[in-house]
């Protein structure tokens, strides 16, 4: 004990030395303890407030400009289309009995889907002798002013929505018809289902998240409210579907980004490579959704809405809606992007910047590899069905894929994966610049580390010595 205590003295270093270790502990344990710094000079971050704060700037007016004001003309004039805007009450199950569909004058369809069984349908061929059998629903309502009140429901054996004794209901009320038919089942109530989910996806983000869990959350319900108070009421009174969706996607990224990961350099880098990403599926979407001579009128929803609405644009809307969907995916690629830069960069400050942005650009070709993966699937789930019915038509592959329901998703998923695509060296070449701009220059870079290499090997001999003179002592 007395040895090394007599030994810890010529241990302490040479104050140029006790400078250096200084500076490299305080970097560890500051990108370890509390994650990495923004490593940049107030002249780069002056630049980039230059670049993003007239964006920002930009943004916010045409919030201003664009915001919806007054009643949409389908408050107005009490159109809808959609049956929504109906009067709706709840309801109940009460019970359910089987019934002769005869004896309640419901003849059941016959099968239009092949391979449906006919035998349960009354008067098919070969079942002229059977009766069928439906389901008699009682349902009572249980809000409103007639609550208390029970109405039948007949439900066919060969019907998708089958009722059950106990089932919430919800009821659609019509005042001026029928004392007998005012009521009727509108849909299924699954306001617990639903918001039992939405109680553990928020709880699964916060235990795993915590503080930026619930910033995350904070995001998600701002992205929901400028999509539900901006971009939809913005469309509906005649604004350019594109540019209301560019401003309110702009204003989207920068509140969850910025919300999400704090204003640092590191934040603003995955902004400014949203942006770029953005603007490219912007201009790719227009060219190729114009030349492929796409309408965007391809399903029963946008034809209502273009009937309800003639002034819309249904081809910008098409294109809206690509920059929407591709936006919270390119978020992501970004943010993985420049986390990635900044990281390699903490693990080796003297890295050079072809090195930090080859080792940045194979992380992010791994990810890119997925991400478009997801997004193609994304995409093929969603027209699921429509890949069904195209699966079991007499029609070649050629056809099907340059028929324009068809083309549409194609052309929206591979605009969305180029700008997928082109994000990762975007961002991550601007990541390199700004994360090595105040880099030493290479000669000191030299010096520093030629410093680094003599501090270690006299460590290393120090503690060498010492060791030979802890073995001396004890012999």
């Amino acid at each position: 004990m007395t040895a090394i205590q007599q030994d810890h003295p010529p241990e302490q270093p040479h104050p140029s030395d006790q400078a250096h270790d200084h500076g490299h502990g305080h970097s560890h344990g500051h990108s370890h303890g509390h994650g990495p710094a923004a490593p940049v000079s107030a002249r780069l971050r002056k630049i980039i407030a230059a670049v993003l704060i007239p964006f920002a700037v930009a943004v916010v007016a045409g919030l201003i400009v664009l915001w919806p004001g007054g009643t949409p003309d389908h408050k107005a004039s009490g159109r809808s289309g959609l049956g929504f805007d109906q009067q709706t009450v709840a309801g109940r199950v009460v019970k359910v009995e089987e019934v002769n569909c005869a004896d309640v004058n419901a003849q059941p369809q016959a099968p239009t889907e092949p391979g449906q069984d006919s035998t349960v349908q009354n008067g098919a061929p070969g079942q002229s002798g059977k009766k069928s059998v439906c389901e008699k629903a009682t349902i009572e309502v249980t809000s409103g002013k007639d609550k208390g009140r029970t109405f039948p429901e007949i439900i066919q054996p060969n019907a998708s929505r089958q009722f059950s004794a106990g089932q919430e209901l919800k009821l659609a009320y019509a005042p001026k018809a029928p004392k007998n038919l005012q009521y009727s089942v509108s849909d299924v109530d699954r306001s617990m289902p639903m918001a039992l989910l939405a109680g553990l996806f928020a709880l699964a983000v916060v235990v795993v998240g915590r503080l930026r869990g619930v910033f995350a959350l904070v995001a998600l319900a701002i992205s929901f409210g400028v999509l539900t108070l901006f971009i939809l009421p913005a469309i509906l009174q005649g604004s350019n579907p594109l540019v209301v969706a560019v401003v309110g996607g702009s204003a989207i990224m920068l509140l969850a980004l910025y919300m999400c990961h704090g204003l640092t350099a590191r934040t603003s880098v995955a902004v400014l490579g949203t942006l770029v990403s953005l603007l490219l599926i912007g201009v790719l979407g227009s060219l190729f959704i114009a030349w492929a001579s796409l309408t965007g009128n391809t399903d029963d929803q946008t034809g209502l809405v273009h009937g309800l609405y003639p002034n819309i644009e249904i081809r910008g809307l098409l294109l809206a809606g690509v920059i929407i969907g591709s936006l919270g995916v390119l978020d992501d690629v970004t943010v993985t992007q420049t986390s990635a830069v900044w990281e390699l960069r903490a693990a080796d400050p003297a890295v050079s910047r072809r090195r930090l942005y080859g080792a940045a650009m194979r992380i992010g070709r791994d990810h890119i590899a997925s991400v478009v993966n997801t997004l193609v699937l994304a995409y093929a789930g969603a027209s699921l069905p429509l890949l069904l019915l195209f699966s079991i038509a007499d029609t070649g592959v050629g056809t099907v894929a340059t028929s324009e329901i068809v083309a549409e998703e194609i052309v929206r998923t591979l605009v969305g994966s180029i700008g997928l695509v082109a994000s990762v060296p975007v961002t991550t070449a601007l990541a390199v610049l700004v994360v090595s701009a105040d880099r030493a220059p290479a000669a000191d870079g030299g010096a520093e580390r030629g410093a680094d290499a003599g501090g270690a090997q006299a460590a290393r001999t120090g503690r060498g010595g010492r060791g030979r003179r802890r073995r001396a002592k004890t012999r």
